[in-house]
């Protein structure tokens, strides 16, 4: 019989508070996967720009973190304002 989705969840939550409940030092069991998220941006200006010096490349990967974590707050305040009835087109009411 296949699970719920709230099943589901509620396993997925289990299995998280069992990992982390293992897990000593849990920055260092993530440090692996946010260094390849951070080497993305990276990559993306070196297809780009392959010759850059390396403080122009500096500041191209940061601002190109910059603006992902931006669109990504401000896709979360439109999926709120939608959830309020706002209309979410981050406008100020």
């Amino acid at each position: 019989m296949p699970l719920t989705p709230r099943q589901r969840a509620l396993r997925a939550r289990q299995a998280a508070y069992t990992q982390w409940g293992n897990t000593p030092d849990p920055a260092a069991h993530t440090a692996p996967a946010r260094a390849a998220f951070l080497a993305k941006f990276e990559r993306e200006v070196d297809e780009a720009h392959p010759n850059l010096d390396p403080a122009a490349r500096a500041r191209m990967v940061e601002a190109k973190r910059k603006a992902y974590f931006s669109k990504m707050a401000f896709e979360r305040e439109k999926a709120r304002a939608a959830r309020k009835g706002g209309g979410g087109d981050g406008r100020a009411a």
